[in-house]
């Protein structure tokens, strides 16, 4: 009989699951967990590639977390699995074959699907729905996922000018990518510490214009969440 209590009680014990109440936790662990392994490429000894494969295989588990998260969007479920199905045969192709031309289908890939990612998320939080803790985190997924998106972009820009940054050396994308993203945080925010400088014409547009987005991106979301909660007060109110 305790045996079979004990059981029972188990059973009845709800497990965590990734659900429509705290999908956008494990999305942002997963972007700030990815946003670190990069750090440890510059860090870390790089023997026999290892942390080229360690960088990669973070971005796979963020891609399924993402997946997985948004799987309540179907519109754009498919599409993403898609995208993320391509990467991971580009990755395979990159690593088994060493075509390097598979280093711009790849970045080509994680932009789409970030910003794919970036879409589905704006959908579920902005000016839609009442004011949790949920959809206050996944602002912050929204704002990581700016930066990622921009930070594709200048490698993609290094890629083709591999001079169009001071403060930054030719090099694969993996080993500059922690860089770039700091660099593009740095921007997002509009901090500008000036170590790494747009040179090109083209690298400089790109920047101010992220620059922007991050000004707008905070006006946006702040508005956002008051237009919500002053909602939620006016139906109970009302």
């Amino acid at each position: 009989m305790t045996v079979e209590t004990n059981n029972n009680q188990n059973n009845n014990v709800p497990k965590k699951k990734i659900n429509e109440a705290n999908n956008f936790y494990y999305m942002t662990v997963a972007l700030v967990m990815l946003l670190v392994s990069t750090s440890l490429v510059e860090v870390l000894p790089n023997k026999f590639g290892l942390l080229e494969y360690i960088l990669e295989g973070f971005t796979a588990l963020t891609f399924l977390v993402c997946l997985v998260s948004l799987r309540f969007d179907k519109n754009w479920f498919r599409f993403m699995m898609t995208l993320a199905g391509c990467w991971l045969v580009a990755t395979i192709i990159r690593n088994l074959l060493g075509v390097q031309q598979m280093d711009l289908v790849m970045l080509g890939l994680m932009f789409s699907f970030f910003f794919g990612t970036f879409k589905s998320v704006a959908r579920q939080i902005l000016f839609t729905g009442s004011v949790d803790s949920n959809k206050v985190v996944g602002s912050v997924s929204l704002f990581l996922l700016l930066g990622l998106m921009w930070t594709i972009i200048y490698l993609l820009v290094m890629e083709f000018s591999p001079e169009a940054f001071t403060g930054m050396t030719a090099a694969p994308w993996v080993e500059n990518f922690s860089r770039m993203a700091y660099f593009s945080f740095v921007t997002l925010t509009t901090l500008g510490y000036g170590d790494i400088s747009p040179l090109s014409p083209f690298a400089q547009v790109v920047v101010y214009l992220e620059a922007i987005a991050g000004v707008f991106y905070m006006a946006i979301v702040v508005a956002s969440l008051v237009s919500s909660s002053q909602s939620n007060q006016e139906k109970q109110n009302g």
